[in-house]
């Protein structure tokens, strides 16, 4: 084989277009850092009782709602057992969202201790207004909701309306003359104010975020937070830099002594960086979070795919002993391949329970080696039908050179 029939071959094309389509995925969308990478927090909340499946999932998606209205961007939910749930947030600090995660959110308005409103009436929050230490959130109410309203309403003008967010007074404006004539109304508004404009624009965030995202079905409290701060997460990176850079040099100067050939240095580098390239291009596509588990796991395959190219070399090797050298050489790539495959399907049978149970049961430290089994799978994937075939078709060239 050729330099020009090697740059022809479909699966070397495929390479340099994922390669391309990897860089451009990286740079456009980014790579989304874990928590012990880009700090924050980790929030653990228990529910007032057990659960089942179908109430847990519910508790699980209004808090992952939730979050996300609030403007938290990096979180993921997920449940450990069947009365706790486990909330991850990247770049925020626990002080942001506790109020949030550990809220109920029922609300509930009530005249002369008759219940007027309730949260499940509400069908639009608007967006929240802040005037100086003064903050309102309007939102509309359904049509019978409104008349529930106008009718305990008919003639209490003057009589405050007291508004309760988890059975705690928010506000309590007077009914006016207009609200107190009977007429349904579907505008309703929640006001207040606070200490400082700050303080007034969180609780208005705070209080739309509530009611848009509804109650929870049980109520639930922090039992644990636990954080991470950016520096800490600086240093995590830099540790795992500086853990790969090491193991490169290291396994340079292996295949140096073992083939006494520094070029075929050059081909596994190369094929252990595209493999890199590719996982985080995947990952960059799918929004998957960089934790120091998944780059545990991206070390993994990496080392897993230059155990592969040295199987791969010895064999490429034997064949080029052999009197028909290119049938010889076919011939032990591809007993390479069915040791490697046998390999890679070892395990990857060994890593999908744990990514399995992982995102199914999401519990604290299974939930975490879940980022490990992902990209363990994906990089031995990657490998064994991209990048190493490429590797062998390469090998192949420079040593029958």
């Amino acid at each position: 084989m050729n330099i020009k029939e090697f740059l022809k071959d479909k699966q070397v094309l495929l390479l340099v277009v994922l390669l391309i389509a990897s860089i451009g995925a990286i740079s456009y969308l980014g790579i989304q850092q874990g928590l012990d990478l880009k700090g924050g927090s980790t929030i653990q909340l228990q529910l007032e009782q057990p659960v089942d499946t179908a109430t847990m999932n519910t508790v699980t998606a209004v808090l992952d709602k939730r979050l996300n209205i609030f403007g938290v961007k990096d979180v993921k939910v997920y449940p450990s057992g069947n009365q706790n749930v486990i909330v991850e947030i990247a770049g925020v600090q626990p002080d942001d969202v506790t109020k949030i995660v550990g809220s109920n959110g029922k609300f509930e308005a009530k005249i002369n201790n008759q219940t007027a409103l309730l949260g499940s009436d509400i069908t639009q929050v608007k967006s929240y207004q802040v005037t100086g230490n003064q903050w309102q959130v309007p939102f509309t109410v359904s049509l019978e909701g409104a008349n529930r309203f106008a009718k305990i309403a008919q003639g209490q003008a003057g009589v405050p309306v007291e508004m309760y967010l988890d059975d705690q007074l928010i506000t309590s404006p007077e009914l006016s003359a207009e609200l107190a004539n009977g007429q349904a109304s579907t505008d309703v508004m929640i006001s207040g104010s606070e200490a400082t404009k700050e303080e007034a624009q969180n609780q208005a965030k705070s209080t739309q975020t509530l009611l848009q995202s509804g109650a929870l079905p049980v109520k639930v409290k922090i039992v644990g937070i636990s954080s991470v701060s950016a520096d800490l997460g600086d240093q995590f990176i830099n540790g795992a830099l500086i853990a790969g850079i090491l193991a490169l040099i290291v396994i340079a100067a292996i295949i140096i002594v073992r083939y006494r050939s520094p070029i075929l240095v050059i081909p596994i580098m190369l094929t252990s960086i595209a493999e890199l390239i590719l996982v985080l291009g995947a990952a960059a596509v799918v929004h998957w979070n960089i934790d120091l588990a998944a780059i545990a796991g991206i070390l993994a395959a990496i080392g897993t795919g230059v155990d592969d190219q040295i199987i791969i070399t010895d064999e490429v090797l034997k064949g080029f002993q052999e009197k028909k050298r290119i049938s010889g050489v076919r011939r032990q790539i591809k007993k390479a391949f069915f040791i490697i495959f046998a390999s890679a399907g070892t395990l990857v049978a060994a890593m999908l329970p744990l990514a399995y149970i992982g995102f199914s049961r999401g519990a604290t430290g299974i939930g975490i080696l879940s980022g490990f089994a992902f990209t363990t799978i994906l990089g031995v994937l990657i490998g064994i039908f991209i990048t190493r075939p490429v590797y062998a078709k390469f090998v192949e060239m420079v040593l029958d050179k």
